[in-house]
């Protein structure tokens, strides 16, 4: 029986790479379900499931956040993850499809949900904005700030897995490749483009080709993108490990511990079902998992 992954946003979940990928569950606002109705569907999903992973952003409303503990709590489970994560929506939603993936694989659900933590790290997320005076995000300088008031300046921002901004000229450096490109991954990956209001190219005519992307999708951008961005006027982006193969060895790779608090099974150096951290002892035999460009 898969492992179970819950969203609490329907626009976290991305169409399935294949007739095998589960979908999410919805785990809904306090304002939009009883807190009755949603004890209620959680109770039926342990119950058909055994285990559910609730991935949510971390900047969802606080009341949302409260809701999934108390669901928690009145249910007295130790069955029920809730991992916060503090990516974009976009890399989240592909961070999410990829714990789908992996529900399906013989991975225990301890593994699967303390996946999330080492999965993130092969996750390059980020954007192109027409303005960063709203952006708290990654560090902005206040010439940068100044810039944003001039016509035609873009950024290029990248906050994952390591903060990056770079200036980009309205001229030939949003219509074709040879523009200045952010840091990218050294290993293989697809880029999922969520198409905001910004017209321009330079995601899929000037990234794209830089990092050497096999593949470039496009995706509806989440509802929560310009909020989490400061600005509406924008194009999200995140470059993703897409063969479940590679997912599956990457995650396999890793030295498997017990949690010394729940018991439940799980890879790095936390559980992700009580967030307990491993101790000093169990934590410094742990293995890493590392991909290069070209690994299969």
């Amino acid at each position: 029986m898969p492992t179970a992954i819950a969203v609490t946003s329907a626009d976290l979940v991305l169409p399935p790479t294949d007739p095998q990928t589960p979908t999410a569950a919805l785990l809904q606002a306090p304002d939009a379900q009883p807190l009755e109705a949603a004890l209620i569907d959680m109770n039926v999903m342990l119950e058909r499931y055994g285990y559910v992973v609730a991935v949510y952003p971390a900047s969802i409303p606080t009341a949302h956040e409260r809701r999934l503990h108390i669901i928690r709590s009145m249910l007295e489970t130790d069955r029920l993850a809730l991992l916060k994560l503090d990516l974009p929506p976009l890399g989240i939603a592909v961070l999410v499809r990829q714990l789908r993936q992996l529900s399906i694989c013989d991975f225990s659900p301890g593994v699967v949900a303390s996946a999330a933590r080492l999965l993130s790290h092969y996750i390059y997320a980020g954007a192109l904005l027409n303005s960063v005076t709203k952006l708290d995000r990654v560090p902005v300088s206040l010439k940068s700030h100044a810039k944003s008031w001039m016509p035609g300046t873009h950024f290029g921002v990248l906050v994952n897995p390591a903060p990056q901004l770079i200036k980009i000229n309205s001229g030939g450096d949003l219509g074709h490749s040879g523009g200045p490109v952010l840091p990218g991954p050294e290993f293989a990956t697809q880029l999922l483009v969520g198409k905001g209001t910004l017209a321009s190219e330079w995601v899929t005519g000037t990234l794209a080709p830089a990092w050497q992307v096999s593949g470039v999708q496009e995706s509806a951008l989440p509802a929560d993108s310009p909020r989490w961005w400061g600005t509406a006027k924008m194009i999200e982006f995140a470059a993703y490990l897409p063969d479940i193969s590679v997912l599956y060895q990457l995650v396999a790779s890793v030295r498997r511990e017990k949690c010394h608090w729940c018991g439940t099974e799980l890879i790095g150096d936390r559980c992700g079902f009580c967030s307990s951290p491993l101790t000093p002892h169990e934590n410094a035999s742990r293995a890493v998992g590392v991909l290069n460009r070209g690994s299969s």
